[in-house]
């Protein structure tokens, strides 16, 4: 993790801090031995203080999708890849994420997960997702259909034992095969089941939720259309008081109004903001490589070369806690709720991340008048521009 010469004792002061309970202005939040200390407003506790000029603090994001970024992807296993990638989205003000792994031959992806394990025990993600192989060939996206296969126990003991508990989140179609029985295994092993890439009825949705699915991986992409005689997973998944629903927020994958219309129908205990970012977030336009396919990225948006699926995005949390509250109508209080809280509370966090405050850790973003990240702190250090 790049961060600037370890923690820091400071206050920072004369903000509008958003905290669980709103926004503080002329907020302040005492920050020692990486925790916060204390959260308050008008006069600060003595001590060095950091004047933030009326800058906006929230939480630092937590991001559950995403694929890599600054030049890298997480499937390499390379440690330094790795952290570079990490560190791209993290100097953006994602504090924490899971790496999340594409389609590939489940000996191939359990050598990806065994390699991500070691960097989870080090602290640079927070765990694993696997998006895929268990996917449906009919709304594969940006994975290899050849690879796609049901999720046998076999299959998803192999990967789960590769991870030693890293994997913290599958992402399954609930139509295929043994799927309700996969998520019961994901449920009892404590990883989160996910519902994705599938071209499922709502029928074919329901028993997968009964069974403990309990988050829809990117809603309405990779999905089958929502339709009034056929409500589908989108319908089925974005009414299910059970399931928290994953959004891009880049405007590319979803409308402005697509966004402000499930965000504001799940409700900010059920919405998620996500990145789906792949090796060429923070990098730029260029040709990519996601689990053996080429991918094209012009003008920020990577498409299948030859094929024009969107594969991934280039977005960064930052950018779509902007785009949530400028281009979709969210207030920053939902948006925070989206970007930090309700992601923390997925990965059983929550009593260490995700809020504004005393005794969490000191994860903080501060953003400019335009919702740009000026600085952010993680764990207490401050993280390099």
């Amino acid at each position: 993790m790049s961060t600037w010469g370890g923690p820091v004792d400071v206050t920072l002061a004369g903000g509008r801090v958003v905290t669980p309970d709103g926004v503080l202005d002329d907020g302040w939040v005492a920050v020692r031995d990486g925790r916060i200390a204390a959260v308050g407003s008008g006069t600060a506790p003595e001590g060095p203080v950091t004047d933030l000029g009326g800058a906006l603090l929230v939480p630092g994001f937590i991001d559950i999708h995403c694929h890599g970024g600054g030049g890298e992807a997480f499937t390499s296993g390379d440690p330094d890849k790795v952290r570079k990638a990490a560190d791209a989205h993290r100097r953006r003000g994602t504090t924490t994420m899971l790496a999340s792994l594409v389609s590939r031959p489940v000996p191939e992806l359990a050598g990806q997960v065994a390699a991500l394990a070691e960097l989870v025990d080090d602290g640079v993600v927070a765990g694993v997702h696997l998006e895929g192989p268990f996917l449906s060939a009919a709304r594969c996206g940006a994975h290899d259909p050849a690879i796609l296969c049901p999720p046998d126990r076999g299959s998803l003991d192999a990967l789960l034992r590769a991870g030693r508990g890293a994997v913290r989140m599958v992402t399954v179609a609930p139509e295929l095969e043994h799927a309700v029985d996969a998520v019961r295994r994901l449920v009892d092993s404590g990883a989160i089941a996910a519902i994705g890439h599938t071209d499922a009825t709502e029928a074919q949705v329901r028993p997968a939720v009964d069974a403990g699915a309990t988050v829809a991986t990117h809603l309405f992409n990779g999905m089958r259309p929502l339709h009034h005689r056929e409500p589908g997973p989108i319908g089925a998944l974005l009414d299910d008081e059970r399931v928290t629903v994953e959004l891009i927020c880049d405007l590319v994958h979803l409308h402005p109004t697509t966004v402000r219309l499930a965000a504001r129908h799940a409700g900010a205990g059920r919405t998620v903001l996500v990145t789906d970012a792949i090796a060429a977030a923070g990098v730029g336009d260029g040709v990519y490589d996601i689990g053996g396919l080429e991918v094209r990225v012009v003008d920020g948006v990577p498409t299948l070369a030859g094929g024009g699926s969107l594969a991934g995005s280039t977005l960064t949390m930052d950018a779509a806690f902007r785009n949530a509250v400028t281009g979709c109508g969210l207030d920053v209080v939902e948006a925070v709720r989206a970007t930090s809280a309700r992601p923390a509370e997925l990965l059983g966090l929550a009593g260490e991340t995700g809020r504004i405050a005393e005794g969490l850790a000191a994860d903080l973003v501060v953003l400019d008048a335009d919702l740009r990240p000026r600085e952010v702190m993680s764990r207490g250090a401050w993280v390099k521009d």
